[in-house]
């Protein structure tokens, strides 16, 4: 488990996600997804580089149909980028470090 990551669910997406004051990005992600690791600790850097203006939260699609259902996420890694309760961007797959620093830029 990250200590940098919010760990949530289908029932506190919207509290830690919605609600969140600041850019969340919501990593949709399974144990068994070897993208899916390989993506984490980049996203945990990039997570403590902007701490205080990023928020990671990770969802486990296998515990958690729902909120995978209510976005489309039909693959995993997902990220998606939210700011004031919207989504800002989607990024599907594996992203070296310099190219998601870029994605999200624009919204930090």
């Amino acid at each position: 488990m990250s200590a940098v990551a919010v760990h949530i669910t289908d029932a506190t997406f919207e509290a830690e996600v919605l609600r969140s004051p600041i850019l969340t990005i919501i990593d949709f992600w399974a144990e068994w997804c070897m993208p899916c690791k390989r993506i984490a600790p980049i996203l945990e850097e990039l997570a403590t580089e902007n701490a205080g203006k990023l928020k990671l939260t990770k969802l486990d699609v296998d515990s958690n149909p729902k909120t995978p259902e209510k976005y489309g996420i039909t693959g995993i890694p997902t990220l998606l980028v939210f700011k004031n309760g919207k989504v800002q961007d989607t990024i599907v797959g594996f992203l070296p470090k310099d190219r998601l620093a870029s994605r999200l830029k624009p919204y930090l």
